[in-house]
């Protein structure tokens, strides 16, 4: 049976990878994904050609310092245990976040991930790296895009044409201060041969707007969604030309905190989103900017009037962790259930000291049977995986 009322404290005992029956829902599995760091977080999932599901997230001992890297684990079909983890990335120079997996057309493998300076996220430049043997091995990282300050997080889509769309947001600092996410933006990286070049389409109205997730639709029409840097709702765009143009991203039902979030299209032609149910508004709890606990090394240039009107806001618990599901192509979500409840405390990213209570950052999709796959942050120490019957959602 699954243990409840974990502390921080608790965790590294059960990192084991091992799946356990959760007795909170019928047919639920969950798992600690192993790993050496003291700090994970921000993980993707993805299957494998061969029916594997590999998990990567990035680890080290916090967000934006020099040992952060990229790991990945796997499990193999009809395992009950994760496998322990492979370092993809180490640059000891750069703080590498963000990982995801893409399976190409044509066979390949593609790690994606951000590299950075401390917490200089406008700065951050894509890395890649590829495999030719079904992800068994990678080649070594290459730049994908280095424009100044791109960051991604979710998955690239092929649409009908066979474009690669990647979604990504651009980190922007404003004159006189460091990065803090106010006037971030998204946009799309899409490459027309098979990933040798890539070209960026800004969306229009998006200041705010980050984390792009898309999810094709019927035809040629599909809908992306977004993480909103004010912590008021999640923002959802439109395309109805397979992700050429978009509509400015305008408010959902659910709320978000600042926070990661991750939808994913059913073969039921439902959406399943996974997000935390929390805003500005139902808490007042706040910090001054994501990596206020480690300094930056960047010179600031001179303030000028033209700074931002908003702020983006940080420090809104991450909790609960929900599962909402929309039967409209997105137009409306009906919150289903939480998948880890708690206090949510991210005042901190300390996980050294254990101070950090977060439910975060979550991935979720959907495998071949039906059955709904969620890795998540657990208190910035662990990953834990989660498997689901689709009944659950029913």
């Amino acid at each position: 049976m699954q243990p409840t009322g974990l502390k921080p404290e608790d965790v590294p005992s059960l990192m084991d990878g091992t799946l356990r029956a959760n007795s909170a829902q019928a047919g639920r599995l969950d798992a600690y994904l192993p790993s050496p760091c003291i700090q994970n977080h921000a993980a993707n999932l993805a299957f494998l050609a061969d029916g594997t599901l590999t998990c990567v997230w990035f680890g080290g001992t916090m967000e934006g310092m020099g040992d952060i890297s990229i790991y990945m684990s796997r499990l193999a079909p009809g395992a009950d245990r994760w496998s322990e983890p492979e370092k993809m990335s180490d640059d000891p120079a750069k703080s590498e976040q963000n990982p995801l997996i893409f399976n190409a057309p044509d066979g390949r493998v593609w790690l994606l991930y951000t590299s950075q300076t401390s917490g200089d996220q406008d700065g951050a430049v894509v890395k890649c790296r590829i495999s030719e043997d079904g992800g068994k091995s990678f080649a070594p990282p290459t730049v994908l895009c280095d424009l100044p300050g791109t960051f991604v997080r979710q998955q690239i889509v092929v649409n009908g044409r066979g474009d690669w769309l990647l979604p990504v947001f651009r980190c922007i600092s404003l004159p006189g201060q460091r990065w803090s996410g106010d006037a971030d933006t998204a946009g799309v990286l899409i490459s027309r041969d098979g990933g040798k070049s890539w070209k960026m389409r800004e969306i229009e109205g998006s200041l705010g707007a980050v984390h792009m997730n898309i999810v094709p639709l019927e035809g040629d029409r599909m809908i992306a969604f977004f993480r909103d840097r004010y912590a008021e709702h999640i923002r959802a765009s439109f395309s109805p030309d397979q992700g050429e143009t978009w509509s400015a991203p305008e408010p959902t039902n659910l709320p978000n905190n600042n926070s990661s979030i991750q939808a994913v299209g059913l073969g039921d032609r439902r959406i399943a989103m996974v997000y935390n149910h929390s805003s500005a508004a139902s808490s007042d709890a706040r910090r001054q900017s994501l990596y206020d606990e480690i300094e930056s090394g960047k010179a600031l240039v001179a303030e000028t009037p033209d700074t931002a009107a908003r702020k983006a806001v940080w420090g809104v618990p991450r909790a609960p962790l929900s599962l909402a599901v929309s039967a409209d192509h997105g137009g409306h979500f009906e919150r289903k259930f939480d998948l880890d409840t708690g206090d949510g405390y991210c005042l901190s990213n300390n996980s050294k000291d254990m101070l950090n209570r977060e439910f975060s950052y979550p991935s979720i999709i959907q495998g071949a049977d039906g059955t709904l796959h969620v890795a998540y942050t657990y208190y910035r120490r662990a990953i834990k995986y989660v498997r689901l019957p689709l009944e659950s959602i029913a």
